[in-house]
């Protein structure tokens, strides 16, 4: 097993995570197999309880994990599967150790951060460096790691970080400078003067038109060569298809020149990190139909009447932005806090029959929506935020415990089975009889008010393998107004888009209709050359995938 550490020393936010995907990417593209551990400081035993003002959105993985977004990065730049004990934290590893003590594993020894918490944490690295995150179940070969830890281009912050990483007996193999332009040949060879590196061990990441387009920056500037002589992998030097793809998608990129809009409705929409796979799946289904994408955030406190009162001008705003997006998306969420402007917006998207997609909170919410416009239950509402509804269309799941908050919520990859074969979403996940898709909720609709809904054409296409929870809504008459109780967007990936959002995206685009008429399939200008269809390093690919049930 070779360990590659992604460490950064100036400040937060400036692309850690993608470097480490982008290098796994480049070595997976070579026939090795990759994994990714992410290492944070905080005393949480996961990300599940943070706010996403603070931390950005809680990604989910398939074991139900709650963990830090860079995750996120890694499946989709990798396209593997992690699991919850893929994401280290200071609160898993002292939780681990107090474990043992109490249970006498120390056999009465004085326990202390040296050796015993710094043992945990390399046991816990090394044990889970060699999991199988890949279709093949294939042990990984390499494990990239990234602790947590601009203007000009000063070197003076490298070289303090590199002299700390030396105080620490670590000496850096590379440096990967950060920059919003290429790096001056002096300015690298400053670097490397008083870093005590080799200028090839320098390497420049500059903004970019893409993220795509890092893997292949960091190709360009000869890091597989480095690897090989470093680490001894045992890398070919041929052509390396799966870069070629990442070329391909970069270029693609760069060239679009029709373009469509989706309005996000949320309540987090000041920092687009708190929907940082959501927007990553809109791109990747924009790019497959070759549109460029325009999402247009609005809080959806500011649609809400009340902002008419207090603030018309943000309430003239956001419904001049809703009402000129070619489609509308309302993600999940939590707290009473702006539903009344999703609720509105839901509203407005089924009576002008503009495509709409719910996901999670935002498939609750079009159920009360149609509650009480249609079926007229004025008072229709869940009772997260109305217990004493006459009316609850959504409820609470009977396992939750609400006396606690963390890891309490229905977690993780569960099995959705299609209930109708005249479904749009069945025939976008390729005519699938079930698809297992990852869910965050504590609540859910309320399975014995169904009939009353299907009775006037609000069907719910998908349920769970009991028949007892509704996974999946669908609004007859409509272009395409679905709504998924699971979050499809975990497991969308730039070559293999999330089937929700990518017909989402055709609906806005005019192309729904087509696409189905010819069998779920791209027209050859919009397909790529080489695709995907397995997380296996560098698998050929000859059309796309909708969607891997595995």
């Amino acid at each position: 097993m070779k360990y590659i550490l992604v460490t950064g020393g100036v400040i937060s936010g400036i692309g850690k995570g993608i470097i480490a995907s982008s290098v796994g990417t480049i070595l997976k593209s070579c026939g090795l197999h990759v994994t990714a551990i992410k290492i944070d400081p905080y005393i949480n035993i996961d990300a599940g309880t943070f706010s996403p003002y603070e931390h950005g959105e809680v990604f989910v993985l398939d074991d139900g994990g709650e963990v830090d977004l860079d995750l996120g990065n890694y499946e989709r730049f990798l396209d593997i599967r992690l699991t919850r004990d893929n994401n280290l934290t200071t609160g898993k590893i002292y939780q681990s150790v107090i474990n043992k003590e109490r249970r006498g594993d120390y056999l009465g020894k004085t326990v202390q951060v040296v050796p015993h918490i710094t043992d945990a944490i390399q046991e816990w690295v090394m044990r889970q460096a060699k999991v199988s995150v890949d279709d093949d179940g294939i042990e990984p070969e390499v494990c990239v790691i990234e602790p947590n830890s601009t203007g000009e281009q000063k070197t003076k912050p490298t070289q303090n970080s590199v002299r700390e990483l030396r105080g620490l007996g670590l000496s850096p193999d590379l440096i990967v400078c950060r920059c919003s332009t290429p790096l001056d040949t002096a300015v690298k060879e400053k670097i490397s003067m008083f870093c005590h590196v080799e200028p090839e061990q320098v390497i420049c990441i500059h903004d970019v038109s893409s993220i795509y387009r890092v893997p292949l920056l960091l190709e360009d500037q000869g890091i597989v060569d480095y690897f090989c002589r470093r680490l001894d992998l045992p890398i070919e030097m041929r052509p390396r298809k799966m870069l070629t793809k990442w070329k391909e998608m970069s270029d693609r990129s760069d060239r679009l020149l029709e373009q469509t809009s989706i309005a996000l409705v949320g309540k987090y929409t000041k920092l687009s990190d708190s929907y940082a796979s959501v927007i990553k799946a809109l791109e990747h289904s924009a790019l497959a139909i070759n549109y460029k994408l325009e999402v247009k955030y609005i809080d959806s406190a500011d649609l809400e009447p009340a902002a008419l009162q207090e603030e018309p001008v943000k309430y003239y705003e956001a419904w001049q932005k809703l009402c000129s997006a070619d489609g509308v998306l309302v993600p999940g969420g939590f707290g009473v806090r702006g539903t009344g402007g999703k609720i509105q917006a839901i509203n407005w998207a089924r009576r002008q029959k503009k495509p709409f997609l719910g996901v999670c909170l935002g498939m609750q919410l079009a159920v009360c929506e149609f509650a009480r416009n249609v079926l007229g239950w004025e008072d229709a509402n869940s009772t997260e935020f109305d217990p004493e509804t006459k009316h609850p269309v959504v409820i609470e799941m009977p396992e939750h415990n609400p006396g606690q908050m963390g890891g309490t919520m229905r977690l993780g990859k569960r099995r959705t089975l299609f209930k109708s074969t005249s479904s749009f979403l069945r025939k976008l996940y390729g005519d699938a009889e079930y698809v297992d898709e990852r869910h965050r909720h504590r609540f859910e609709v309320n399975p014995e008010l169904k009939q009353h809904f299907e009775d006037r054409g609000f069907r719910f296409v998908g349920q769970d393998l009991e028949g007892e929870r509704m996974e999946i809504i669908e609004l007859e008459d409509h272009p395409y107004f679905v709504g998924v109780q699971y979050h499809p967007e975990f497991t969308s990936r730039p070559i293999k888009p999330s089937p929700p959002y990518f017909g989402l995206l055709l609906a806005a685009s005019g192309k729904l209709q087509n696409y189905l008429q010819k069998g779920c399939r791209l027209s050859p200008r919009d397909t790529y050359s080489d695709r995907s269809g397995s997380s296996s390093p560098d698998s050929e690919i000859s059309e796309i995938k909708f969607p891997s049930l595995s």
